[in-house]
């Protein structure tokens, strides 16, 4: 494919555009239940106005445009406040809960660097319900990950694991409030004794929860304290495209003090160009974002959030009392968030969530993990509070469909040929030739993935991801147009 030789008509690129969409989720029919936060049409047109109208402003020098910088210290002093943060709290905006998570943890490797220089194998600790983003900071940024277990009923990290996992080289511990898979929040005070006692840095995983956990505890929820008002806890990592509902990509890394956050700002001087000193990772970007962000919530406002939260609590009440009337359906812990994981014991969940599909719903399949059972997950937010009962209709229908279908002759097969092959024998080319036979050839998906997903159940952690790489590879690459 090339650049055209002619520009196309304007009006010839939009028809294009809004083919190419078709097949993408409708996440503003409330029944996508991840991905996008939708605070309805009026928020969704603050924001979009705001971030065009910043959309070419460039976030690299905040000297250049001092509104950006302005927008951003807003940001992070109403957050900061939020999450129990004092006067000497300070904090960036990033591009997403990833980035945060990556500041955090890349701030503690150089904090470390100058405090205890000795430690050159730097380690920190993670329950094993820890974000996907700490395993890639631990690559990135090459600080090992030493697991932790969590309990296996409440799904929250193991206080006296954490103990045992202490070592002279560790410099982070990490709690989530909530984790994402389950909905529920790890001890975070008792985390933060220890961190205190041995020195090291802590950090609270709020991504999903920062914004909407004060606001149940206003409610009357019995939500733990999770961010600065938690002695020892030296970072917290919020994002507002989640349920702060602003436009992507939007959170931000707030961190206890400057002496602490020094260590994320990056700085060059040694080239012939111009200075370069960035905040986190990107240099040029929009400043649509951080606009839009700074928009939004100065629009919804205090008493708007709360209303919000009234609504998403009492509609993930609803769905929690609805599932467990469910024959076959479980809740697999009590949430503290308005997000929870669903399981069953006897139907499987990945036909569900075909059959729920079918129905016009997209909720998402969450794979085995050490004591997690395979389970789909349900995100609550305020476009959906209104189909609560179509969705719990919909789930009874696709309950009873999916117990008369069966595991498909296809994941039989390639568990019978992983079971003839040693841990050292999987490569390229056998993941290659799986995920053909799964009609994953070329980064295309077939309607249904119940056999896809319970393939990917089968396989071990390092073949998962050996087969969840191949297929991005495949799917990022040069095709015919049309």
């Amino acid at each position: 494919m090339r650049i055209p030789e002619k520009g196309l008509d304007k009006d010839e690129i939009f028809k294009q555009m809004t083919v190419f969409r078709e097949e993408d989720l409708d996440w503003r029919s409330g029944r996508v239940m991840g991905y996008i936060y939708d605070a309805g049409k009026e928020a969704e047109e603050i924001g979009k106005k705001a971030y065009m109208m910043y959309l070419t402003e460039n976030g690299l020098d905040p000297t250049a445009f001092p509104s950006l910088a302005r927008f951003e210290n807003e940001l992070v002093s109403m957050v900061a406040d939020h999450v129990g943060g004092d006067k000497d709290v300070v904090g960036n905006f990033t591009s997403g809960g990833t980035e945060s998570i990556l500041m955090a943890v890349k701030t503690a490797r150089d904090y470390f660097r100058v405090h205890r220089p000795e430690i050159v194998m730097p380690e920190m600790i993670l329950p094993t319900t820890a974000h996907a983003a700490f395993h890639k900071a631990s690559v990135y940024f090459d600080v090992s990950v030493v697991p932790v277990s969590v309990n296996s009923e409440t799904y929250k990290a193991d206080v006296e694991a954490v103990k045992r996992a202490i070592t002279e080289n560790t410099i982070l511990l990490v709690g989530s409030a909530p984790s994402y898979a389950h909905g529920v929040i790890d001890p975070i005070y008792e985390m933060g004794q220890i961190a205190l006692e041995h020195d090291i840095l802590f950090h609270t995983d709020a991504c999903v929860g920062g914004l909407m956990l004060p606001y149940l505890k206003q409610l009357g929820e019995p939500v733990p304290d999770f961010g600065f008002d938690i002695p020892g806890v030296t970072s917290v990592s919020v994002d507002l495209h989640k349920y702060g509902y602003t436009p992507k990509n939007a959170s931000l890394i707030l961190y206890r003090n400057k002496s602490i956050r020094k260590h994320q700002i990056f700085a060059c001087a040694g080239w012939p160009g111009y200075t370069v000193v960035n905040s986190a990772f990107q240099s040029s970007k929009t400043g649509g974002s951080l606009a839009a962000s700074w928009a939004v919530m100065n629009f919804i406002g205090h008493n708007g959030y709360l209303e919000i939260a009234r609504k998403t609590l009492e509609a993930t009440h609803k769905l929690v009392q609805g599932i467990a009337e469910i024959e076959d359906l479980r809740v697999m812990v009590k949430p503290e968030m308005v997000m929870f994981a669903v399981t069953s014991d006897t139907v499987n969940v990945f036909h569900i969530i075909d059959e729920m599909k079918e129905r016009g719903w997209y909720i998402q399949p969450q794979l085995e993990f050490q004591n997690s059972q395979k389970n789909f997950h349900i995100s609550v937010n305020v476009s959906s509070v209104d189909l609560v009962d179509d969705l719990l209709n919909a789930l009874r229908d696709s309950v009873e469909a999916a117990r008369s279908l069966k595991t498909g002759e296809l994941v039989t097969t390639i568990k019978d040929a992983l079971a003839n092959m040693g841990p050292n024998d999987i490569n390229d080319d056998n993941i290659s030739d799986m995920m053909a036979m799964a009609g994953l050839d070329g980064g295309d998906l077939p309607e249904r993935m119940a056999d896809i997903n319970e393939i990917m159940n089968t396989l071990t952690v390092n073949q998962r991801e050996l087969m969840l790489k191949a297929f991005l590879n495949d799917l990022f690459s040069q095709k015919k147009p049309g």
